[in-house]
């Protein structure tokens, strides 16, 4: 069994309910015509149902709930508790109704945020500021969370390294340029994601240009500094740095690079030291070494929302829909 279907399984165990708000999208609609077929969560689409029908007469949606923000009797409701939120930030309750019925992200958020529904899935046809800003003003961090992250969980074809093949890469979607803390954080909690996903132990290993010394620059620093903060605050983890990538996943290499390292050769939770290596590093593998790539998915928020890569397949919108419920399960 793929990771994927293993994902989809533990779904099925535990149905929640998703909320899908891009029902412009060809893909998103393909795709849940897949997730109706393997019946492993509950879909909520907003949109115009007779539109969406009668432009996708094809697709088998007829048993889909949809939800139209500009017709639901929900919509006066949710502005009025969207205006309680945001007013001290100036938003009166005409913007906050406008937010609802012209930006449906913010309709899916508002459904998380009252329980009704699980999670939300975005960005296939959105940038991910659009779908992660109304995610952060609305859901906001999770208690214990020092921050709110994204990372993208990699499935390597015919792969030795990390997990058989399968990789955290964080943060590959949100974070610019995180400091010491920041990196920190961003392994902890890349390390949370891996044990809940994966359901193996993560290795996590922070990367750089340079091995244990072997270079000098600021930016090693800045990854040195991370580590002992990391070893020092999540002890529960296995955490180590500065590698190289090779040094990190290479047994035989890190046998010369990082002897006395128990992370070095055997890491499948990657921490890149910014947003550009992380955004480079997991499209080259989703791209040269046929990877599928599912992200960028949150942590650190207080209910599941993912986003998606505009540039996704159905297949993709569907495993990371199925991710989604698993993280709501562990959200009960």
């Amino acid at each position: 069994m793929s990771f994927i279907d293993e994902i989809k399984m533990r779904a099925r165990s535990d149905k929640k309910t998703i909320v899908l708000p891009e029902s412009m999208d060809r893909r998103v609609l393909e795709a849940i015509e897949i997730i109706e077929k393997e019946d492993f969560a509950n879909i909520i689409l907003l949109g115009n149902k007779e539109e969406i029908l009668k432009n996708n007469s094809d697709l088998d949606l007829s048993k889909i709930e949809v939800i139209d923000p500009n017709k639901s009797i929900l919509t006066d409701e949710l502005a009025k508790i969207l205006y309680e939120l945001r007013k001290g930030k100036g938003m009166t309750l005409e913007e906050a109704k406008h937010l609802l019925t012209e930006d449906f992200m913010y309709f899916a958020c508002m459904l998380l945020k009252m329980n009704l529904a699980d999670g939300v899935v975005s960005g296939a046809c959105h940038s991910s500021a659009n779908t992660l800003k109304p995610a952060l003003q609305i859901i906001k961090t999770k208690e214990d969370a020092p921050l709110v992250s994204a990372f993208f969980l990699m499935v390597v074809p015919n792969c030795e390294y990390g997990e058989n093949g399968i990789f955290v890469f964080g943060d590959s979607g949100l974070e610019q340029n995180p400091n010491s803390e920041k990196l920190a954080a961003i392994a902890s909690l890349s390390a949370e994601s891996f044990q809940l996903l994966v359901q193996k132990e993560p290795i996590v290993a922070l990367l750089s240009h340079s091995t244990m010394g072997s270079a000098k620059h600021a930016d090693v620093d800045k990854v040195v500094e991370a580590v002992r903060i990391a070893k020092e605050k999540y002890p529960q983890y296995k955490i180590d740095g500065e590698l190289q990538l090779d040094a990190a996943i290479v047994p035989e290499i890190a046998k010369s690079k990082a002897p006395n390292s128990e992370v070095a050769g055997k890491a499948n939770v990657l921490i890149f030291p910014d947003l550009d290596a992380g955004n480079i590093g997991y499209k080259l593998v989703e791209r040269l070494a046929k990877a599928e790539a599912y992200g960028p998915l949150c942590q650190g928020i207080a209910k599941p929302v993912n986003d998606l890569s505009r540039g996704c397949s159905k297949e993709d919108i569907v495993g990371v829909v199925a991710i989604t419920a698993v993280q709501a399960q562990n959200n009960n």
